[in-house]
């Protein structure tokens, strides 16, 4: 994956910018499965975007996302992948590998750091996730934040 600076990467700027969002705030969250191979983001799909560093410093990297629900705005919640494992304070799901990797490397979620999407900030649509590792994610957010 590679780090850009032009501000033109779809999801990089506003208004249609890929932001961090407080999962305890963001009001009654329904997570469905809803993959439409449409190239629009819907739930139970991972898509690529722009995705801001936890500094919030302006820096960022194009990476895969999970889209786990839609909200009533219009806009989308998602999860970030990584291809690298994480062990220490954050949960990351195992969700092994798939198309969205052409390395075919094992990927993990990280359920601590959601992030809000919107439809204009998703540069391409990877492909559906199956439902059994989907619930698997949608499992353990809702014990993290009580979404439904």
């Amino acid at each position: 994956m590679t780090a850009f600076t032009d501000e033109n990467v779809p999801g990089r700027s506003n208004p249609s910018a890929t932001v961090q969002a407080d999962p305890r705030e963001v009001g009654r969250v329904r997570t469905e499965y809803s993959p439409a191979h449409d190239g629009d983001p819907d739930p139970g799909e991972i898509v690529w975007t722009w995705v801001p560093f936890e500094e919030n410093d302006g820096r960022g990297k194009d990476r895969p996302v999970l889209v786990v629900a839609r909200e009533p705005a219009g806009t989308f919640l998602a999860v970030q992948l990584s291809s690298k494992r994480h062990d220490g304070h954050r949960e990351w799901v195992p969700i092994g590998s798939g198309p969205w990797d052409r390395s075919g490397r094992d990927s993990w979620v990280d359920v601590d750091r959601v992030l809000r999407l919107h439809e204009d900030g998703m540069r391409r649509e990877a492909c559906a996730l199956d439902r059994m590792r989907f619930n698997l994610v949608r499992h353990r957010l809702r014990e993290r934040y009580g979404w439904s």
